[in-house]
């Protein structure tokens, strides 16, 4: 048996401002997650969105709201996060060397699911401490392209990640984000990732439903790696 699929639609992509029915609308299309793009301005160059409106997307809906992290100071954001209703936190490996462990404690003591992100550029084994730790993190989200901005081409090289860590971590939750979709998710999830963001493909799409269901049959058939 394989890790289920999760499939979490960028809010990033999404209409900002209607940005409950569009959470709303992706969850009446199959969604599991909803994927949340925080981002400082200084760990990637743009700007988006912090737990004010977190707080404001948690009103409207009970959904599981996966924080992706691309921030400096990720401590800084975990006690405002997880009073907004984040479910998951995931940060990055490439600025949380030295505290990742304390890291993690804080982000479980606030309720919240802790995950590690790595940069297209970043060797996958920097990431084993932190899932081998006696106080793991519990998602590893594999960025298939440079984080920071949506609509960016998919980047193969980057299943060489997925293959080592699904053959490592039978049972880990292995995300991946960025190019994501019909015509790529198949490479994704025969890589052994198991939790799909897609932005553009499924907010872009006529059909978002038959995206939504397309990425989950894929990941749910595909041959597992042993």
């Amino acid at each position: 048996m394989g890790c289920p699929a999760k499939i979490a639609p960028s809010m990033l992509s999404s209409d900002f401002a209607n940005l409950a029915s569009e959470a709303q609308r992706m969850l009446d299309c199959g969604a599991d997650w909803l994927h949340m793009d925080i981002m400082d301005g200084h760990f990637v160059p743009n700007l988006t969105i912090g737990a004010p409106v977190i707080k404001s997307l948690r009103k409207h809906t009970k959904a599981y709201l996966d924080c992706h992290l691309m921030v400096t100071n990720p401590l800084d954001y975990v006690e405002p996060l997880g009073e907004a209703g984040a479910s998951g936190f995931t940060f990055h490996v490439e600025i949380s060397k030295e505290n990742w462990q304390e890291l993690v404690h804080r982000i479980k003591a606030k309720g919240m699911r802790p995950g590690v992100a790595v940069r297209p550029g970043t060797p996958i084994e920097e990431v084993y401490p932190l899932v081998d730790s006696e106080n793991p993190v519990e998602m590893v989200l594999v960025m298939t392209v440079e984080p920071g901005f949506g609509g960016q081409k998919f980047m193969p090289e980057t299943m060489d990640k997925v293959q080592k860590l699904r053959k490592k971590y039978p049972s880990l939750d292995i995300e991946v984000d960025g190019g994501l979709g019909p015509s790529t998710i198949a490479m994704a999830a025969s890589a052994g990732a198991n939790c799909i963001v897609a932005g553009s493909s499924v907010f872009g799409s006529p059909e978002p439903a038959q995206v939504i269901s397309l990425m989950r049959k894929a990941v749910d058939e595909s041959p597992k790696v042993i």
